[in-house]
C-alpha cells in the first residue's frame, strides 16, 4: 500500500471540501445559446449562433425541436460539455432548440397533458420554424421531434392531438404502455375495487406532486448509486474529473421540479389505471390524442436496465405505431438517464440517433 505524499493529501482534502462545503469540483457549463421566445413553461433556446442557424436552411434540412420531460430540467440535454446532446446536435450540423418548461408550482396545478399537446408544444414547434427559416416558412417545411422520458410520451401525444409539421420522432426510454409499467401493475390492482380512487384525489388534494418528492422518487430508483456514493468519492479523491463526471448528475438531481395536479392526475388514471396510450386513444378533456394517427418515421431506445422505463414498455411501440411508415427500435443497456446522456450514450445511443436522422434527411431530398 503506497503512502501519500504531504501534496497529495491536501489536494485530496481540497477535493472533498469543493465536493462537500466548497463550490463544487467544476462550475455548471451550458453550451451558448439564444432566447427565440420567452413566457411562463414555454421559453424556446436556439443552440447555435445566427450563422450556423443560416447555413443550415436547406432544401432537406429541418431543426430538431427537444422535449424536456415534466419533472426534469430541460438541462438533461445539456448536462455537460462532455454530455451535451444538444452540443452533439449542433456540432454535426443540426440546428438544435430546446422547449423550457421551468418551474412547477401550486398555483400550475390547473395544467394538463392537453395544455402542452395542443399549446405549448404546437406553439413551440411554429416558432422552431419561423426561428429556423428566418421568418416566412416555406410550404412543407417540418421539424424533428426528441423527447426523453416523459418528453417522448408528450411528443406522441402531441403528434396524434392535430396535424402538425412534424418530419420525425426520436423517443429516448420513454414508457408507452404504463398499465404495464413497475409499478402501476401493482396500484392498479390495489386501486381497481374502488375504480381506481385514491392517487389522483390525493394528487389534486395536494396540488401535484411537489419539486422535493419528485428528487427523492428519482434519486431511490437508483438507489445502490446512492449507497455507493461515500465510498466511491474516498476511492477517487485523487481523481478529480471522475468526480466531476458524478457531480453533474448530482448537480441535475437537485433541479428537479415537481409535477402540476392536473397532468399528474391524469397520467395516473388516463395513462396508467385506463391504460389509454398503450390502446391506442388518450382522451384529455375535450381532445383524443391518437397514436395510430401518427405517420411520420420514429426512433425508440429502451435498456433492460433502466427502472423507471422497463424495456418491454419503450418496446411496445413497435406494435403501437400502426401507421407511421416504420418504426425503430435500439436497445442501448444503461440507465434512465445513461441512456439519454454520458458514456453509453455517446458510444451507442448518439450514433443510432444520427443514423435515423440521416435517413429521414435522405428521403426528404429524395421526395424533392
Amino acid at each position: 500500500m503506497s503512502v501519500l505524499s504531504l501534496t497529495q493529501l491536501r489536494e485530496r482534502a481540497e477535493t472533498l471540501w469543493d465536493l462537500t462545503l466548497g463550490g463544487g469540483i467544476r462550475p455548471a457549463e451550458r453550451t451558448p445559446h439564444v432566447v427565440v421566445a420567452e413566457g411562463e413553461h414555454r421559453t424556446l433556446r436556439r443552440f447555435t449562433d445566427e450563422a450556423a442557424r443560416a447555413a443550415a436552411t436547406v432544401p432537406g434540412a429541418a431543426p430538431v425541436l427537444l422535449i424536456p420531460p415534466i419533472a426534469a430540467p430541460a438541462t438533461c440535454y445539456d448536462l455537460s460539455p462532455e454530455y451535451s446532446v444538444v452540443k452533439h446536435l449542433a456540432d454535426t450540423g443540426r440546428v438544435p432548440y430546446v422547449v423550457d418548461f421551468g418551474e412547477m408550482g401550486y398555483a400550475d396545478r390547473h395544467l394538463g397533458f392537453e395544455d402542452f399537446a395542443v399549446d405549448i408544444i404546437p406553439q413551440a414547434i411554429a416558432r422552431t420554424l419561423e426561428d429556423f427559416w428566418g421568418g416566412e416558412v416555406p410550404d412543407g417545411a417540418r421539424v424533428d421531434l426528441f423527447g426523453w422520458s416523459l418528453g417522448g410520451v408528450m411528443t406522441f401525444l402531441t403528434a396524434g392531438a392535430s396535424a402538425l409539421p412534424i418530419r420525425s420522432i426520436v423517443a429516448v426510454a420513454s414508457s408507452l404502455d404504463y398499465a404495464a409499467q413497475p409499478p402501476y401493475p401493482i396500484v392498479r390492482a390495489l386501486t381497481k375495487p374502488v375504480g381506481g380512487f385514491g392517487p389522483a384525489a390525493l394528487i389534486g388534494l395536494i396540488g401535484g406532486v411537489p419539486a422535493p418528492v419528485v428528487r427523492v422518487v428519482y434519486r431511490a430508483t437508483s438507489w445502490d448509486r446512492e449507497l455507493k456514493k461515500p465510498k466511491f468519492v474516498l476511492e477517487n479523491l485523487g481523481d478529480r474529473e471522475k468526480l466531476a463526471r458524478m457531480e453533474v448528475i448530482d448537480r441535475f438531481q437537485r433541479t428537479f421540479p415537481g409535477y402540476p395536479g392536473r397532468l399528474a392526475g391524469q397520467l395516473w388514471e388516463r395513462l396508467a389505471y385506463r391504460g389509454e396510450l398503450g390502446a391506442g386513444e388518450v382522451h384529455l378533456g375535450e381532445y383524443v390524442s391518437d397514436m395510430r394517427s401518427i405517420d411520420v418515421p420514429i426512433q425508440l431506445f429502451g435498456s433492460h436496465r433502466d427502472a423507471l422505463c422497463a424495456w418491454d414498455t419503450a418496446h411496445y411501440g413497435l406494435e403501437l405505431f400502426t401507421g407511421s411508415p416504420r418504426v425503430e427500435f435500439a436497445t442501448v443497456e444503461s440507465s434512465h438517464l445513461g441512456l439519454l446522456a454520458g458514456p453509453d450514450a455517446v458510444r451507442e445511443t448518439w450514433p443510432v440517433i444520427d443514423a435515423f436522422l440521416a435517413s429521414v434527411d435522405a428521403e426528404a431530398g429524395a421526395a424533392n
